[in-house]
């Protein structure tokens, strides 16, 4: 219950354990094909460049940046959390001239500060996090999306921890590369990274001045294997795909809009049972993420010492602060497989001792009375 690798469901682990084939084997395309099938849908996108990269959701935020990124060109980065941050050094060594926007950890942008920076920078391209891991802040596209599209430069978006815990909706939102992660609220192992590129991001690719500065993610040449050729470009990682194409067969099989129901009802009563508890968000409110929970730490309760009798108490990890929040924050995971009401109770029922042990004081049991209730009004 960190904030990732999250809880693998055991039909994931299942389809890692089937026979390796080829990478060009037909069986193995047909999974290629299903996969980007079943992505689209999951991204709300018809975009034809949509696929996963063979590595991590870094590697996938490196490929957004260092294909649309030429040097000299002037980028926007919006920070306000260490991947905010790691996106504006992507870009710069990319050789972007990065020009960066910040708001304090736990704070999301608004309109104007977006619409003044687009004046004043006129950036070729924006880049954003929709969920930031590292703050549990949920950055809302509505709004901020149109003036960037109109402004002509290129969005790319960072979906890592959003992808099937709340609303990713690319088409609706203009937004020219997305890239996320399996291991978040998808629960599947890390290890891939589902990428998607608009008509105009595929544009700038391919009339790049000069080559990608990595060849390994150079999209031109992954999506020749992924598209109707299948040109040889590197070996995929068979197993790892067998395993997202699973875990995007649940999610589907679930349905998209129950799925984030379900993580919205699993937040909304763990906030409620650690409201009770005294413990409230580090994230401003309104912009909370359902699967991340960025908690503060209550006065005089030791931070190390309650995550680890957590682990080795109950088999229960939760994650420390990052950066700014470090020894002040508790990053609670909801996400995916582990977005359960067993796992939210039994959280609140091993919190609530731990905490009695550091001579905290609360009602006892108020936090999963308060947690149940949620849950028998299903809302």
């Amino acid at each position: 219950m960190g904030p990732g690798p999250s809880d693998i469901h055991p039909r994931v682990l299942e389809a890692l354990s089937r026979p390796t084939v080829g990478h060009l084997d037909p069986y193995y395309l047909r999974i290629m094909d299903e996969l980007q099938s079943m992505l689209r849908e999951v991204f709300c996108t018809k975009n034809r460049m949509t696929m996963a990269i063979s590595g991590t959701g870094s590697a996938g935020q490196e490929a957004t940046v260092l294909n649309l990124v030429e040097p000299g060109d002037r980028v926007l980065v919006c920070v306000n959390g260490v991947f905010g941050g790691r996106l504006a050094d992507m870009a710069e060594r990319a050789g972007g001239e990065v020009s960066k926007i910040e708001r304090p950890w736990g704070e999301v942008f608004e309109l104007r500060e977006i619409e003044d920076a687009l004046a004043r920078i006129r950036p070729k391209v924006v880049a954003i996090v929709l969920a930031e891991t590292s703050t549990g802040a949920w950055q809302p596209m509505n709004e901020i999306c149109a003036p960037i599209h109109e402004s002509g430069a290129l969005l790319i978006l960072d979906t890592v921890t959003a992808l099937g815990g709340i609303p990713v909706e690319l088409d609706a939102w203009h937004v020219d590369a997305a890239y996320s992660g399996t291991q978040k609220c998808l629960s599947c192992p890390p290890g891939l990274a589902p990428v998607s590129f608009s008509d105009r991001a595929v544009e700038k690719i391919l009339k790049r001045r000069e080559k990608v500065r990595s060849w390994y993610l150079d999209v031109s040449l992954i999506a020749n294997y992924w598209g109707g050729d299948r040109v040889y470009h590197h070996t995929a990682p068979i197993n790892m795909t067998y395993a997202l194409h699973e875990a995007l067969r649940l999610v589907l099989e679930e349905g998209l809009v129950e799925c984030l129901v379900r993580h919205r009802l699993n937040h909304r009563a763990l906030k409620a049972g650690l409201a009770a508890l005294g413990i409230g968000y580090a994230t401003q409110e309104g912009h909370q993420l359902y699967q991340l929970n960025a908690v503060r730490i209550p006065d005089g309760v030791d931070d190390a010492t309650v995550r680890r009798a957590l682990l080795e108490r109950f088999g229960i990890e939760i994650g420390a602060g990052l950066g700014a929040f470090k020894g002040k924050v508790w990053r609670i995971g909801l996400m995916g497989y582990a977005s359960r009401q067993s796992n939210a109770l039994l959280l609140l029922a091993a919190l609530e001792q731990l905490l009695a042990e550091q001579g905290y004081e609360f009602s006892h049991g108020a936090g999963v009375a308060a947690a149940n209730k949620v849950y028998a009004a299903g809302c």
